[in-house]
């Protein structure tokens, strides 16, 4: 199992690990996924998986807690990044019961909340349907994860 940190890194254009992530991405604007880049993949990895996750959010549904804003797989190994507004991969449902990306938006008068986007290296090409949820696509690709990295971003409703 590799749900730990590998050496692979994950970097946006958009904003810096730790920084405020621009209203463009999120819901209270134009809601379009940033550009995301990752390097060093562990040796072997022939597709990937991304994931946002805003662990701040005050919510638990089926267990879990925070709020998931996208699930995206099926990506190849060749993929290095993903551009603005992808139309790469295939996606899955986020908590707001769509399809796609999803942008912050948390509560108003709640604060910062981090936002992971998360990158996840496995060992086989997925092809698994359209509308996964973020458990139902944890529990197919675990078998094949190699590593995983992430970068944060945080956000605070104006």
């Amino acid at each position: 199992m590799a749900f730990a940190l590998s050496s692979m890194s994950v970097t946006s254009s958009a904003f810096a690990n730790h920084q405020a992530i621009p209203a463009k991405h999120t819901g209270e604007a134009e809601d379009v996924s940033p550009a995301l880049a990752w390097e060093g993949a562990p040796e072997g990895t022939k597709g990937f998986a991304v994931i946002c996750h805003d662990p701040d959010a005050p919510l638990v549904k089926e267990g879990s807690y925070g709020f998931v804003h996208w699930v995206l797989y099926n990506l190849p190994g060749e993929t290095t990044s993903l551009e603005e507004s992808t139309a790469l991969g295939t996606s899955g449902i986020t908590d707001f019961g769509k399809l796609g990306y999803g942008g912050p938006m948390p509560p108003e008068g709640h604060g910062s909340h981090l936002y992971y986007f998360w990158v996840l290296a496995l060992d086989k090409q997925t092809s698994l349907p359209e509308g996964l949820t973020l458990p139902e696509l944890l529990q197919a690709v675990e078998p094949h994860l190699l590593g995983m990295n992430r970068l944060v971003g945080t956000y605070q409703r104006g």
